[in-house]
C-alpha cells in the first residue's frame, strides 16, 4: 500500500490510484509513505457517491482524511474529467476549475471549536484544488456567512444549531443553498446518539433530503460506538442494515495505567494567618493528589480531566499556587464550557505550543477531535463515569508512533468510621473506575439510549417547521416529523401533542386548518436561544478590564466584595450589575470556588456488575498502587463482612440498605417504585436506602409486587413530582411528561429482572 511519487516505479496503492491527481499530489506534498487502512477502503464507497457509511478508528487516526480525500477527488472530478496520461500530464490538465451550484458538502460537528480545526485543516488541500471551504457558527462574521449565502459552493463546516437558524430563518432559500449537496460528513457521531440534539440533526437532515427530494449520502465518524447496529441505524434511520461500515484494523496501542489512591481526612486551611473570608478549604487528599501532579507532569503537556467545572477550578488554583511556591512559571490552564472563549483558545494553543510546557485541568470540553497536538499522558481526577468517555480522553495520549497511552486515575474514599453508611465502606467511587478501566481493557463500550420519545425536541422541530414553511397542515407535519423521524410518536399522541401546544400559545390553526405559529411560539422562534436543543442556564458575564473572562450561574448567590477562584486566578466582585447580568471583579489574592452546577451522565448497568465481580476477585489488579490496593482489600473485606456475596438487603439500623448491582436507570425506577408506595427512600451511588422498614418487610413487598405484572411505566412516572428535565418541557402537560419520562428515566423491564434476584 505504499504510495510513491511519479519517478519511483513500485506501484500505488489502489484507493491512492482512484483520487484526482491534485489530491494525490497533496497526499505526496505532506510526505505520507502510506494511506491508513480506513482511509484506503473508504475510498471506493466514498466515491460511488451513494454509500452511507460509518469511518471509526482511534483517535487521530486519519478519519478526517478518510473521508474528505475521495469527497475533494468527486468533487474536483466533477469540474473536469480526470485525465489518463502520466502524472506530470495529469498535473497540468486538472488544475482549471469549473464553477459549481450550491454547498456540494455538508459538515456537522457538536462544537464550534472543532469547526475551526477542521477548517484549519481542510482549507489548505480545498486552497490547491479551487475547492472553497467555509466555517458557519456562531463566531464567525456575518459578512462571510453572507458570501457563502450569495455564492454557496464548496464545503460548509456547521453545527447543528447554525443548520437550524438556516431552517427558521432562510426555509426558502435552503433549496438553493444546497442545491449541489452531494455529501453529509457527521464528526464525533457518538456524541450525538440517542441525545436530544442528535434527534434536532436527524431531523433536520430528514426535511434538508425531504426539501431537495433526493437521499444524500451519510458519513459518520467516530472514535467510540458501544453498538455498531445501533449506529449505523442513527445514521440511516430504519435502514441500518444498509450502511457500510468501516473499522481500523490497526493494532491497539500500548496502554499504561494507574490508579492512585487518597484516603480523605479532614479540611485544612492553606495558610493559618489568612483571614476567614481569605482561606480556601482543601483535604489532605486533595493537597496529595495536587502534589503527585504537580512532580509528574510539570515540565511536559498533559491533559488533567475532572468531572466538575468547579473541582478543575479549584485544582487549577492549587496547582497555580505551587508554582508560585516553587518560584516556576505558571503552566496550569483551567479549560471548561464556562470560560470565554478567548481564554479556551490560549489554553488549546498553549498545547499546541512546541516551544514550551502546558498542562491543561479541563472537563469533557477536550474530550471531543480538536487537534491539540500529542500530550505526554492523561489524568482523571475523580470517577470516571463511562467507559466510551475515558476511552475519548485516553486517545489523547500516545499519538506518536512508538509512545504508549499513558492514564492516571486519582480517586479518594473516606476514612472508615462506626458512623460510615454501609454503601460507603464498599469505596464505591474506587470500584467504579476499576471497574470502567477492566471494560475499556476488554473493549467495551456503552450502547447509546435509544428508546426516548424527545418530546422536548419535537416542540422545537415542529416549530421550526412552521417557521420554515410559514404553516404547514397537521397530516404533512406528521409526516414529515413523526414518520419520518420522530417514530414512536402514534397519530394519537401526536393530536394530544398538538392539542397541548395550542393551549401554550404555541401554535394556533387557522381557518384553512393550517398550523401557525402563536403568541408565544413567535416570540420562542424568534429568540437566538430557539436553535438549541437542550437547554442552558441563564448566567451572568464576568468581566475585568472591560474583558470578558467567563459566565457564572445566575442562581450562584453573589455579593458585592465576595472573592472567586475563576480561569485558574482569584478575584474579588467589584459590582454586580443585575439588569444586564455582569458581574466586574478585580485580581485578589483570595478566593472560593465557586458552584456551576451540572452532573455526570448516567452509569450503565454493565459497569455495576463489574463493580460487583470485583469485590470476589483474588487478587488485585496490577495498576493499583499501593494505597488503592490497601483501599481495594479494605473494600472487599468490608463486602465479605456485609455479606453481599450472598444477599442484596442488608440492615443499617432501622433502615434497610439495597444493592441491586445496577446502572442509574435502574436505581431511579427502584427509588420511584418505592416511593409510589409510600416508602421513604434516598438514593445513593450504587444503592437505596429504606427509610424505617426492616429488610424482612422490603423483602415481604418485593414478593407481593413479583406476583403482578410489572407496573406500567408511564403510570409509574405519573407519581414522578417533577418530570420536566428537557429543555421545552415545561410547555408539556402532565401527561406528556409522564410519556416523556418513562422513555427517558425508567427501565421497569430490568428493573423487574433486579428485584427477582433480590427476592430469592
Amino acid at each position: 500500500m505504499t504510495i510513491s511519487p511519479p519517478s519511483d516505479s513500485s506501484p500505488p496503492s489502489v484507493g491512492f490510484n482512484q483520487l484526482h491527481p491534485l489530491v494525490k499530489r497533496w497526499i505526496w506534498d505532506q510526505r505520507w509513505s502510506e494511506l491508513r487502512d480506513i482511509q484506503e477502503q473508504a475510498i471506493a464507497p466514498i466515491l460511488s457517491g451513494t454509500t452511507d457509511l460509518i469511518i471509526t478508528a482511534a483517535t487521530a487516526g486519519g478519519k478526517t482524511e478518510a473521508a474528505f480525500l475521495p469527497i475533494f477527488s468527486k468533487l474536483k472530478s466533477q469540474e473536469q474529467p480526470k485525465p489518463e496520461s502520466e502524472w506530470e500530464s495529469e498535473w497540468e490538465q486538472a488544475r482549471s476549475p469549473h464553477p459549481t451550484s450550491g454547498v456540494q458538502t455538508l459538515y456537522l460537528s457538536p462544537l464550534k471549536a472543532l469547526i475551526n480545526d477542521q477548517y484549519q485543516r481542510l482549507s489548505d488541500l480545498g486552497e490547491r484544488l479551487e475547492i472553497p471551504v467555509h466555517p458557519w457558527h456562531g463566531d464567525v462574521d456575518s459578512s462571510r456567512k453572507q458570501r457563502v449565502l450569495q455564492t454557496p459552493a464548496g464545503i460548509l463546516l456547521i453545527t447543528p444549531e447554525s443548520l437550524e437558524a438556516m431552517f427558521v430563518r432562510r426555509g426558502h432559500e435552503l433549496t438553493q443553498i444546497f442545491s449541489g449537496l452531494q455529501y453529509v460528513v457527521i464528526d464525533e457521531l457518538h456524541s450525538f446518539i440517542g441525545s436530544e440534539r442528535g434527534q434536532q440533526l436527524r431531523s433536520l437532515l430528514h426535511r434538508l433530503e425531504l426539501i431537495l427530494d433526493r437521499r444524500i449520502p451519510r458519513i459518520g465518524l467516530s472514535a467510540t460506538l458501544g453498538e455498531m447496529d445501533l449506529a449505523k441505524d442513527y445514521l440511516r434511520m430504519g435502514e441500518g442494515d444498509r450502511v457500510h461500515l468501516i473499522q481500523s484494523s490497526e493494532t491497539g496501542q500500548e496502554i499504561k495505567l494507574q490508579v492512585r489512591g487518597y484516603r480523605k481526612i479532614t479540611p485544612i486551611f492553606w495558610g493559618d494567618d489568612a483571614e476567614p473570608e481569605q482561606q480556601e478549604e482543601h483535604s489532605n487528599d486533595e493537597i496529595d493528589i495536587a502534589k503527585h501532579l504537580f512532580k509528574v507532569l510539570r515540565g511536559g503537556k498533559n491533559l488533567i480531566f475532572i468531572n466538575r467545572r468547579q473541582e478543575v477550578e479549584r485544582y487549577a488554583d492549587l496547582l497555580n499556587r505551587f508554582c508560585q511556591d516553587h518560584h516556576v512559571p505558571s503552566e496550569f490552564m483551567p479549560h471548561h464550557g464556562s470560560l470565554a472563549k478567548d481564554l479556551r483558545e490560549d489554553a488549546e494553543a498553549a498545547l499546541k505550543d512546541n516551544s514550551r510546557p502546558a498542562n491543561v485541568i479541563c472537563t469533557s470540553t477536550l474530550e471531543l477531535g480538536i487537534d491539540i497536538g500529542s500530550v505526554n499522558s492523561i489524568a482523571q481526577v475523580g470517577t470516571p463515569y463511562s467507559v466510551a468517555s475515558i476511552r475519548q480522553r485516553l486517545g489523547r495520549s500516545g499519538r506518536r508512533p512508538g509512545d504508549p497511552a499513558i492514564l492516571r486515575v486519582y480517586i479518594t474514599e473516606p476514612d472508615i468510621t462506626p458512623f460510615t453508611p454501609a454503601e460507603k465502606t464498599l469505596f464505591p467511587s474506587l470500584m467504579q473506575a476499576i471497574a470502567t478501566l477492566n471494560l475499556l481493557l476488554q473493549g467495551w463500550y456503552e450502547p447509546p439510549l435509544v428508546s426516548r420519545l424527545h418530546l422536548s425536541t419535537l416542540v422545537q422541530q415542529l416549530l421550526s417547521l412552521i417557521a420554515q414553511q410559514g404553516g404547514i397542515s397537521p397530516q404533512q407535519s406528521y409526516q414529515i416529523l413523526c414518520n419520518g423521524v420522530f417514530t414512536a410518536i402514534s397519530p394519537k399522541l401526536y393530536q394530544d401533542f398538538l392539542r397541548c401546544l395550542g393551549q401554550q400559545d404555541l401554535i394556533v390553526q387557522s381557518q384553512e386548518g393550517l398550523l401557525l405559529l402563536g403568541l408565544k411560539g413567535e416570540r420562542l422562534v424568534n429568540h437566538y436561544s430557539f436553535y438549541t436543543a437542550f437547554k442552558t442556564p441563564e448566567e451572568f458575564r464576568l468581566t475585568h478590564a472591560g474583558k470578558t473572562l467567563g459566565t457564572l450561574p445566575i442562581d450562584y448567590p453573589l455579593i458585592e466584595g465576595m472573592y472567586l477562584i475563576f480561569g485558574g486566578k482569584r478575584w474579588q466582585i467589584l459590582s454586580i450589575d443585575r439588569d444586564h447580568r455582569v458581574i466586574d471583579v478585580t485580581q485578589s489574592t483570595a478566593g472560593r470556588v465557586p458552584y456551576f452546577g451540572g452532573e455526570p451522565g448516567l452509569v450503565h448497568d454493565r459497569i455495576r456488575q463489574e463493580m460487583q465481580h470485583l469485590y470476589t476477585l483474588e487478587d488485585p489488579p496490577i495498576f493499583l498502587d499501593a494505597t488503592a490496593i490497601d483501599l481495594f482489600q479494605e473494600a472487599q473485606r468490608n463486602f465479605q463482612s456485609l455479606q453481599l456475596d450472598q444477599r442484596s438487603l442488608i440492615p443499617q439500623g432501622s433502615d434497610t440498605v439495597l444493592f441491586p448491582w445496577a446502572g442509574s436507570l435502574v436505581l431511579n425506577t427502584l427509588m420511584v417504585l418505592l416511593l409510589s408506595h409510600e416508602l421513604e427512600v434516598e438514593l445513593g451511588a450504587i444503592a437505596l436506602t429504606i427509610r424505617n422498614t426492616t429488610p424482612k418487610e422490603l423483602r415481604h413487598h418485593i414478593k407481593r409486587w413479583l406476583k403482578s405484572s410489572p407496573p406500567d411505566a408511564i403510570d409509574l412516572a405519573t407519581a414522578v413530582r417533577n418530570k420536566i428535565t428537557e429543555k421545552h418541557d415545561p410547555f408539556l402537560d402532565d401527561s406528556l411528561l409522564a410519556r416523556s419520562y418513562a422513555t427517558s428515566h425508567l427501565d421497569v423491564v430490568a428493573t423487574w429482572e433486579a428485584l427477582r434476584v433480590v427476592g430469592e
